[in-house]
């Protein structure tokens, strides 16, 4: 484990930026981007252009890591190059920000009011890879609907058993058990999940660290005690579907909760703006997160 991505994790000022969309949600990515499906004729034109994209981020004078701790990959990405060097070396040798990369393989289908990930074709060989290049942690996403207890029951000892897994390869994971901010009972389904996520963390062996990535609560500092728990690293905050704006707001009435945005931190970038234009834009939505994750 890289102690030095350790204590910019643990203790830097800043946020994660989540720039790991996938297979099936990169159209919608690049389209609101302004690239539109009929642009690419194949899944390899198609990720083309959105390391086209990421690069654009990536090595913009905005993407720093005087806002930007760490920044989250695909696979896809983190196997690409920009400027001679792979992404993720990129990312720490020129901008100082750690490298995380996405694992999971997609969403099960929907049971007990959840959608578990899909079973892991490869975790070992993909952690070994993503060692090789320098990875720190890696992210893995599943999905609330429901204040369902049997389902969330699921959800966290999925999270945390192949966060064990992951852990003991010598990564630091990132478990998000995302709830839909859409449900009629989100505020049912945080209790629960808390409640189980404290259970897990009760349990396990003081040494094991751990990233927790999670909607924004409805209430303000609801999720302080997983902030303060030791075994704990940072709780971060996805976006979930808010505007920057609305996210932002959310997230500073939340003390020591820093974000972990994907669409929320891409918002108003385009492919047709000039350089200026796009770094002006990139520079705006930074400042504004990163002002809205140090209270």
């Amino acid at each position: 484990m890289n102690m030095e991505h350790m204590n910019q994790i643990c203790s830097g000022k800043g946020f994660i930026a989540a720039l790991d969309q996938s297979g099936g949600s990169t159209p919608k990515t690049l389209l609101r981007y302004g690239i539109k499906e009929n642009s690419y004729s194949n899944d390899e034109e198609m990720f083309e252009l959105v390391h086209q994209m990421r690069t654009r981020i990536i090595t913009s004078p905005a993407f720093n890591s005087k806002y930007i701790l760490g920044a989250i990959l695909f696979k896809n990405t983190m196997d690409r190059i920009i400027n001679g060097q792979f992404t993720s070396e990129y990312l720490w040798e020129k901008k100082g920000i750690v490298p995380f990369l996405k694992v999971d393989e997609g969403l099960a289908g929907l049971e007990d009011g959840v959608q578990l990930m899909k079973p892991f074709s490869d975790l070992h060989g993909l952690l070994k890879q993503a060692i090789d290049k320098n990875i720190f942690g890696t992210k893995m996403r599943s999905v609330i609907k429901d204040a369902n207890p049997k389902g969330i029951n699921k959800i966290v000892e999925q999270q945390f058993d192949i966060g064990k897994k992951i852990f003991e390869m010598g990564l630091i994971p990132i478990l998000e058990p995302e709830i839909d901010i859409y449900i009629h009972n989100m505020e049912e389904s945080e209790k629960l999940l808390k409640y189980e996520i404290l259970n897990k963390l009760s349990t396990m062996d003081k040494d094991v660290k751990i990233i927790l990535k999670l909607s924004l609560p409805t209430k303000d500092n609801f999720y302080s005690d997983l902030i303060n728990d030791p075994h704990v690293v940072r709780v971060v905050a996805l976006s979930g579907g808010y505007t920057q704006s609305e996210a932002n707001e959310k997230l500073v009435h939340n003390h020591g909760l820093i974000a972990s945005f994907s669409r929320a931190l891409l918002q108003g970038l385009m492919v047709g703006q000039t350089d200026e234009e796009f770094n002006s834009t990139l520079t705006n939505s930074i400042k504004a997160i990163y002002e809205s994750s140090i209270t």
